[in-house]
């Protein structure tokens, strides 16, 4: 498909985006950031079913402009034939189409992926579902929480006597659209060699499990099923949050050389000695005891002294940032992790960056904020071949 230059390492491809809440447009958003053209498919205003999920632009804008910069928008109605045909018009000249309805919809709709890669053979069509495309929980609704409830995250996060414990982000959702990237990068790369798109799903459960790593393990090889330890690291101590003079530290004082560089630091080397303190497993079984130890010498100074005599050390700490200091901090300033905007309506704005640099392609800044619903409708149909007269048409009967 025709549009104006682009620039990045995905500059190349074109994705449709029929996404919505966060998992699917997080996954899209990678594309986008990287100079990929992304057209992001909405229902048309008047059209049953519209966005109004988290996300949506009434609900969030600082939300919104976030997931959803760098892309165009085309109103489409999918429910009626005639949308139908635009989309296949485009899926012909597209690399990818992404979707995150549940696993039925899709089919009923009659852009399931056999349909779309009919026309298409080179397509890439990205699925993300709750808990899979198929199987007894396959038609469940699929919400972040659920899946770190269901995916076993919510048991080892917090501490025990407070009950199960959300993460404080929509992991599930965050970590299935990066998934899901991963895997429409991989197979555009098997294309190459095949000349041939192929399926990609994920799931939020799916993803969500993934990401138990280590903890996951304990059962799956050990038989052990971990449980919560709030702040601190269930297999090494001291490790966690302490209380300074006037906040807190996070110290990850791990194996017995950083304990004894942490107790020399601290001015308490007798403890390197003390029964029970001697070696990681010991100190897990007296954790109490040893944070108590620690924890009134951490109380006698600043957060920043001690950061600055503990790194001196080799000790790995670090201040805990409530969000307004993280990007007020000067590491977080060089890496650039707040991207400048300016923004029509809202003026002088800032975004999250992405935490990836390729050398031979520098990031920059959003070019184009999130898309007004359907801003590039009438550009993108014209580029398909449609007559003003036939939009016209198109509008008044609700398919765009």
């Amino acid at each position: 498909m025709s549009s104006s230059p682009r620039s990045g390492a995905l500059s190349r491809y074109t994705v449709l985006d029929a996404t919505r809440v966060r998992a699917g447009p997080t996954a899209v958003r990678l594309f986008a950031d990287m100079g990929a053209r992304v057209i992001k498919l909405e229902i048309p205003p008047g059209a049953p079913g519209g966005d109004d999920m988290i996300g949506g632009r009434d609900h969030n804008r600082a939300d919104y402009e976030n997931l959803h910069r760098n892309k165009e928008s085309l109103t489409l109605n999918m429910k009626e034939p005639e949308g139908v045909a635009i989309l296949h018009e485009l899926v012909k000249k597209a690399d990818v189409f992404v979707e995150n309805y549940r696993p039925d919809v899709k089919h009923r709709l009659g852009i399931g992926p056999d349909t779309l890669r009919a026309i298409n053979p080179r397509l890439v069509y990205a699925s993300i579902s709750g808990f899979g495309q198929d199987g007894p929980y396959a038609g469940w609704p699929g919400f972040d929480s659920i899946a770190q409830g269901m995916g076993g995250l919510m048991s080892v996060t917090g501490k025990p006597e407070d009950g199960p414990m959300r993460v404080g982000i929509p992991i599930a959702d965050l970590c299935a659209g990066h998934f899901c990237a991963m895997g429409v990068l991989a197979a555009l790369l098997d294309r190459e060699a095949t000349g041939e798109g192929q399926w990609v799903q994920t799931s939020l459960l799916e993803s969500q499990i993934a990401m138990l790593d280590f903890q996951a393990a304990q059962w799956l090889i050990d038989r052990k099923v971990p449980g919560q330890h709030g702040n601190e690291h269930p297999l090494t101590v001291p490790t966690g949050v302490f209380e300074t003079q006037d906040g807190y530290l996070n110290i990850a004082a791990i194996g017995q050389t950083m304990w004894v560089r942490l107790c020399e630091s601290l001015g308490l080397a007798q403890l390197v000695n003390e029964p029970g303190f001697g070696a990681d497993p010991e100190r897990v079984a007296n954790r109490d005891r040893v944070n108590a130890a620690i924890g009134s010498a951490l109380r006698t100074r600043t957060t920043a002294d001690w950061t600055q005599r503990l790194l001196k050390a080799g000790v790995p700490c670090g201040p805990i940032h409530t969000i307004d200091k993280v990007f007020d901090d000067p590491q977080v300033k060089h890496l650039e992790m707040q991207w400048p905007m300016q923004h029509p309506e809202l003026g002088d704005i800032a975004l999250v960056g992405q935490p990836m640099r390729l050398s031979r392609h520098p990031r920059t800044a959003p070019a184009k904020p999130a898309p007004q619903q359907g801003d590039d409708t009438d550009a993108i149909l014209r580029e398909l071949g449609y007559s003003d007269p036939r939009i016209a048409e198109l509008r008044a009967a609700v398919v765009v």
